[in-house]
This record gives structure tokens, sequence and C-alpha cells, in this order.
């Protein structure tokens, strides 16, 4: 939005930030199961290379780490997707503060012209 800003536009961004970050429920409860059944799955592929592994158990667990490794990559990126779908809401509902106080600067500034909004 450029311009001119009047209560009808303001109010229509406001909505339209509400959605989204409604939205954004769903996309962050999905990002965290997502996180955390890959972290499941590195956990347990961890566990079973260690099981598989022969030698002393330093040995062992530095095996499972290496063979374990493309799970642990798939967790950590499934983080990243959540960390990110997190900071995306809260920017949302940052920016949908800034879009209500600017609706109560506009209301108030049609007031004092004797304008209804």
């Amino acid at each position: 939005m450029s311009g001119v800003l009047n209560p009808v536009d303001v109010e229509t961004k406001i909505q339209e930030i509400s959605n989204r970050i409604a939205a954004g429920v769903q996309v962050i409860t999905g990002a965290e199961r997502e996180a955390r059944a890959k972290r499941r799955a590195f956990d347990l592929a961890f566990a079973h290379a260690y099981k598989r592994a022969d030698g002393p158990a330093h040995e062992r667990k530095y095996t499972a780490e290496i063979d374990a490794m493309p799970h642990r990559e798939a967790a950590d990126v499934a983080e990243i997707a959540f960390k990110h779908a997190e900071r995306t809401a809260k920017a949302l509902e940052k920016e949908l503060f800034a879009w209500q106080s600017i609706n109560g600067n506009i209301r108030a500034m049609y007031n004092a012209a004797g304008v209804r909004s």
C-alpha cells in the first residue's frame, strides 16, 4: 500500500494479516511435527547403527554418527523450517500491531476533521 490511506484500506490489510496469522498456525504445527519426526528418525538410525557397529564404545559411537548423518541433516533442515515458521508468525504479529496503530491514527484524524469513518 502506498499513497493516502483510508480506514477501509487499513481494515482490509488488517484482515489479510489476521488471516495469514490464522493460516500460519497450521504451518507452524506441521513444521514442528516434521521436525520432531525427523529427530526421532535420526535417534532411531543412530541407535541401530550403534548396535551394528563393532569395536569399543567410542568407536561404535563415531561409526553410528557417521552412518546416521543423513538423518541428522534431515532433522536439522526440518528444525530450521520450523524456526523459520515461528519467526514468520512473530513478524506477522508485529505487522498486525503496526497496522492496528495506523488504523487508530487514521480514525483519529478522520474524527478530528469531523468525518465519520
